[in-house]
């Protein structure tokens, strides 16, 4: 075993002579075991968060989107989109086609953001999850039925099941306006209402309708036109290798988009919170750190007859030095192994039993979401160990030319 590290094993667990240094190195210990499972928890907290956002997205949002880098829409129609349709690891394709228009019900008037699907749009994500009401039917034989995010329905007063039709609005798009017959000038469908969604995302509780793309097509005087390829893998699927495979066999006039790509701003968010708040808990550690040389500095002159007997038996000042580079080393350690256990135990006593609750609000979940990722935990592990290296580094140096010569 090494020399050096031997005897600072002993100086950490041993008594002293002096009852202030034993106190002085457990309060440098749970300093830094505090620090770092604060940091534990509130990285894991906001990696809760984040999982619980891309569970709420991915029953609205598919695992993969094709959209066009220029321009609205598109013709899936040609060779290259038959080559991906012929993808092996692609269990369905939906086509969609979105766009602006203004809703009408009895009156009660609000803008939208219309959505056309495929017949196999309920199978593409997890959407019957978020039905609070009605069904996902969007036609029968005789009617087309329309999907409402919560708010536009509270918007114009409707719920599923309503008896009238809600009126459709879209201007042509191939027409000017008449000022002498302004209602020439626009497109007019019907839907009625079928479902009510809840994503708990403003962006599309308050201005989706999800109508049947055939409906879609009427309103905005296209034929065949998209505005996105809505993919649905294979369970088990690399999503990045299928992603990579589709942008290469479509070119560059296209972006292929994954869950987290098409709600980039939202998860960007989540990890700029999350990476300010772990250097906001560095600086405490460091402040954590000085305690670990307050506790050198004690050690260092408890131990002055060890060191006068060390060197005797020819121990030199780099070797001794040595012995007290290891033991800040063995407290930052100490504290961080602490820190790290009891961080875990706390994340999945909240994943358990949910001990900190979100109130009494409307949230989607009742206590904040935990998630304990292994490379977070590395990534706190060598950051304490790599501060408390360097907060040990410079006192020992200074103490060794101060009190061991």
């Amino acid at each position: 075993m090494n020399f050096p590290f031997y005897i600072a094993k002993r100086y950490l667990f041993s008594k002293k002579s002096h009852n202030a240094v034993n106190i002085i190195s457990i309060v440098a210990v749970c300093g830094v075991a505090v620090a770092t499972t604060a940091t534990i928890c509130s990285m894991s907290v906001l990696n809760g968060f984040r999982g619980l956002a891309s569970e709420m997205f991915g029953s609205f949002d598919p695992e993969l989107k094709i959209t066009p880098v220029r321009g609205k829409v598109f013709n899936p129609d040609t060779p290259v989109f038959k080559a991906v349709y012929a993808f092996p690891d692609i269990e369905l394709i939906t086509e969609s086609l979105e766009d602006n228009v203004m809703i009408n019900y009895r009156g009660r008037q609000g803008l939208a953001m219309l959505k056309g699907v495929g017949d196999n749009f309920v199978s593409q994500t997890d959407f019957a999850l978020i039905l609070t009401d009605g069904d996902t039917v969007l036609k029968n034989e005789i009617n087309n039925f329309a999907l409402l995010g919560i708010g536009v329905a509270s918007n114009i007063g409707v719920n599923a099941g309503f008896v009238f039709p809600m009126e459709i609005n879209a201007p042509k798009r191939n027409a000017g306006v008449s000022l002498a017959n302004p209602a020439a000038s626009i497109n007019r469908e019907y839907a009625y209402i079928g479902g009510i969604f809840t994503v708990n995302q403003a962006a599309y509780d308050e201005h989706y309708v999800i109508v049947p793309i055939g409906l879609a097509r009427d309103l905005f005087d296209y034929e065949k036109e998209v505005s996105a390829l809505e993919i649905k893998l294979k369970t088990g699927v690399s999503v990045k290798k299928v992603q990579a495979e589709i942008q290469k066999t479509i070119g560059d006039d296209f972006e292929v988009k994954d869950r987290y790509q098409q709600q980039e701003d939202t998860f960007k968010m989540i990890n700029i919170e999350k990476w300010v708040t772990f250097f906001i808990l560095v600086f405490i550690l460091l402040i954590a750190a000085f305690n670990i040389i307050g506790s050198l500095s004690m050690l260092v002159i408890d131990k002055q007859a060890d060191v006068i007997t060390l060197r005797n038996l020819g121990l030199d000042n780099r070797r001794i030095s040595g012995i007290f580079l290891f033991e800040g080393w063995m407290i930052s350690a100490s504290g961080v192994a602490f820190g790290i256990i009891f961080g875990v135990l706390l994340c999945l006593g909240q994943q358990r039993f949910g001990w900190l609750r979100l109130g009494n609000g409307n949230f989607s979940v009742s206590a904040y979401p935990v998630i304990v990722y292994f490379s977070d935990l590395l990534f706190v592990l060598l950051t304490v160990l790599v501060i408390g290296f360097f907060s040990t580094l410079y006192p020992v140096r200074y103490l060794a030319r101060k009190w061991l010569r």
